[in-house]
């Protein structure tokens, strides 16, 4: 049976709201995933709510559809619709609160930017679990539990040395503003793997691009690698891109990326996210704070990832993915 979202206006917020009776199910059906009871009324069992909501930007497509692929994720690791509000810009957080107390929500899933930003101003009364974001300054997120959709280094680096078993060292340029706290785990990942990782701080494009220029001509054939890490500030389309493409192709080496984009224009590698997954991992974090286990607080990255490979320049590094043995979701160029 298709179910048909009702809407409500209460406050300033755009509630998507569920039948009373889908509602019920939900609750009841989450709550069994806790090991909570169901509390009695006289001539009817009432279940006992999940406090748990969601919030996530009310903007235009297509990100919009890419945050309800996230609460499609969540409702499907709860086994149970749940109770989503589309805030919009510049919404008050007391507005939300007030909701949140009245619907006694203790955990609140919040996505997106300006949901983090939301969730940072009601992280004292709530217990806050924020994803969808692609890069957070670590003070941004010290009193919240935040699923950055960045994809783990390690997995990455894994990932690079499967099908790349000669590569040696990992470049990358980034913002220390942005990933000081990703390039913590990369350091351990590349230790880990037995790669060297070569961190380079920029926190301005002219002084990425200065930087990019002066690190090409140190570049070995099949030996290192250029890391593209989701950041806003030493990451550009425009310039950074097509010069490092250019040159990887000239020189041979690899560009691997955090983001399937650049994948499709000719670097080597990507490791991407599915929403409805992202929307999974978080509903397993939001259970694991209604429980007893605590979470810890601040930024981490993502773990379950796809992967995309540009098929023609891994022939023109001598590539033999098929000996890699690895899975790969998404070949470039597409046929």
């Amino acid at each position: 049976m298709k179910h048909v979202l009702k809407r409500s206006c209460r406050s300033d917020l755009d509630v998507v709201e569920l039948p009373a009776r889908r509602q019920a199910t939900a609750w009841m059906s989450a709550a069994a995933l806790l090991g909570w009871g169901v509390s009695p009324r006289v001539g009817a069992a009432e279940p006992t709510r999940l406090p748990l909501a969601v919030i996530y930007p009310d903007i235009g497509e297509p990100y919009r559809s890419v945050f309800l692929n996230m609460v499609r994720g969540i409702e499907d690791r709860l086994k149970a619709p749940v109770l989503a509000w589309a805030v919009p810009a510049g919404a008050p957080a007391e507005a939300l609160r007030n909701r949140l107390q009245q619907d006694e929500v203790r955990t609140l899933i919040a996505l997106g930017r300006s949901g983090l930003k939301t969730g940072a101003e009601l992280a004292a009364s709530v217990q806050v679990v924020a994803g969808g974001v692609v890069s957070v300054p670590e003070a941004d997120a010290l009193d919240l539990v935040v699923q950055s959709l960045a994809p783990d280094p390690a997995l990455l680096f894994a990932r690079l040395r499967a099908f790349m078993p000669r590569v040696r060292r990992v470049f990358v340029v980034h913002d220390p503003r942005q990933n000081t706290w990703l390039m913590r785990l990369a350091r351990e990942a590349a230790r880990q793997i037995g790669l060297e990782l070569i961190v380079y701080e920029a926190q301005d494009l002219r002084t990425a691009i200065r930087v990019y220029r002066d690190m090409l001509p140190r570049l070995t054939p099949q030996v290192d690698a250029v890391w593209l890490p989701q950041d806003t500030m030493t990451v550009d389309d425009t310039t950074v891109l097509p010069l490092l493409l250019k040159e990887s192709w000239a020189q041979r080496f690899a560009v691997l990326s955090s983001n399937v984009a650049h994948v499709r224009r000719g670097a080597l590698l990507a490791l991407y996210p599915d929403n409805i997954d992202v929307g999974r991992e978080l509903a397993g974090l939001a259970l694991q704070s209604l429980g007893t286990q605590a979470l810890l607080k601040g930024i981490q990255p993502l773990r379950r990832l796809r992967t995309a490979v540009n098929t023609r320049t891994a022939s023109h590094l001598g590539l033999d993915l098929n000996a890699a043995q690895q899975p790969i979701h998404l070949v470039l160029p597409e046929q």
